[in-house]
């Protein structure tokens, strides 16, 4: 089923749609990158373009992080899931590689609908619980302005 799934992200609209065999499932709102824009260099915050698809599905339901914010180590920052995307340079608008980039859930729930994110797209708790039930390896993500 998983190779039905398809997920377009919109970081305009803070907005990620789910479709199983074309039809659409859901609609949830997401976190983005800090800095508007398609990704430059490593490190630039911002989420890359593209047509992607997930390589693996991570329990990161143990995986801390210091944000760099003066919070120190966050634990649960990614929520319970972190949905690996393949980002090399034949799927990125960009042209360029880039890695560690996935979809994932959150320690700060107010941050959904933001610029908040390294770079990754980041989903309510609850909403990724449901992505998790549909989605799986090789299904493919869109990421657009």
């Amino acid at each position: 089923m998983e190779q039905d799934v398809f997920i377009r992200i919109m970081k305009s609209k803070y907005e990620m749609k789910i479709f199983v065999a074309g039809e659409l499932i859901n609609t949830f709102q997401v976190g983005i990158g800090e800095n508007i824009g398609d990704k430059e260099i490593a490190g630039d915050k911002r989420t890359p373009e593209g047509l992607f698809k997930v390589v693996s599905i991570e329990d990161s339901s143990s995986w801390t992080h210091d944000f760099a914010d003066g919070k120190g180590t966050i634990k649960n920052a990614y929520g319970p899931w972190f949905i690996r995307l393949s980002t090399s340079a034949l799927e990125t608008i960009s042209g360029k590689t880039w890695i560690g980039i996935g979809i994932h859930g959150t320690h700060d729930p107010n941050s959904i609908g933001t610029l908040c994110t390294e770079g990754c797209i980041r989903l309510n708790n609850a909403d990724l619980l449901k992505l998790v039930q549909v989605v799986g390896v090789g299904s493919k993500v869109e990421i657009y302005y």
